[in-house]
């Protein structure tokens, strides 16, 4: 198994990177909210038992992620947001 790191700063986030929260691997989309309360979005990779997106705030992030060293998703997540812009 690969290694696994402590996520201790949200800023160091990547859509690339694949990430373990409680024992499922997960990929990050986006981040919601406000500067006081942020929200981290992730999305499990396929063939995971979980299928919903999962919402994690800060103490959560700093608490239960962990980045899975060595490993990385080749595809790009366009955040919700963006999505909705480029409809109109």
């Amino acid at each position: 198994m690969n290694n696994l790191s402590r996520v201790h700063d949200s800023t160091w986030l990547s859509t690339k990177k694949v990430y373990q929260i409680d024992r499922t691997i997960y990929q990050y989309l986006y981040k919601t909210g406000t500067i006081q309360a942020p929200q981290f979005i992730f999305r499990p990779l396929a063939g995971q038992r979980k299928k919903a997106d999962l919402k994690l705030n800060h103490k959560a992030l700093t608490t239960r992620c962990y980045e899975v060293e060595g490993v990385t998703t080749k595809s790009s997540v366009l955040s919700q947001e963006s999505l909705q812009l480029s409809l109109f």
